[in-house]
């Protein structure tokens, strides 16, 4: 049995494992053949992921584009095309739900363990151990 790994997921905050992470993506889709999703989800605040408008905060958005562009480059450094998205909510939640959504065709996720987040647990960040539970596609944590 054969697996393809041609659209990988690599969740992205511009810390250390993450960039870990992102380096392992860039290893495995230089053998696959493959493209590199790097999602970034900027936590808000519970009240006001139910605001219409949501929560606006454009300085750190303005840095969440700039370590994606910079993931972009390192990317490309190594031949791999790296495609970005940059979204708000619950980091755990969207990050899962993105990896399941079919129409979005992800066949591997790999996540640093610890990105972050200001809680520290004591074997996995709180993210990739949320995710790592909720989705149905294989996961590689990165330490």
């Amino acid at each position: 049995m054969s697996i393809k790994t041609k659209k990988i997921l690599v969740p992205f905050d511009g810390s250390k494992n993450s960039i870990r992470g992102l380096d392992m993506a860039i290893h495995i889709a230089r053998q696959s053949h493959g493209t590199i999703t790097a999602l970034a989800v900027k936590s808000v605040p519970g009240i006001y992921a139910l605001h219409p408008l949501g929560f606006l905060d454009f300085n750190s958005m303005v840095e969440v584009k700039k370590f994606l562009n910079e993931a972009k480059v390192r990317a490309a450094k190594k031949g791999i095309q790296l495609f970005t998205k940059a979204i708000t909510g619950d980091p755990g939640y969207d990050i899962a739900r993105f990896a399941n959504n079919k129409k979005n065709g992800i066949d591997l996720v790999v996540i640093g363990a610890r990105g972050r987040g200001s809680v520290k647990e004591i074997f996995l960040g709180s993210v990739s151990n949320y995710v790592l539970h909720k989705s149905k596609k294989p996961i590689l944590v990165v330490k």
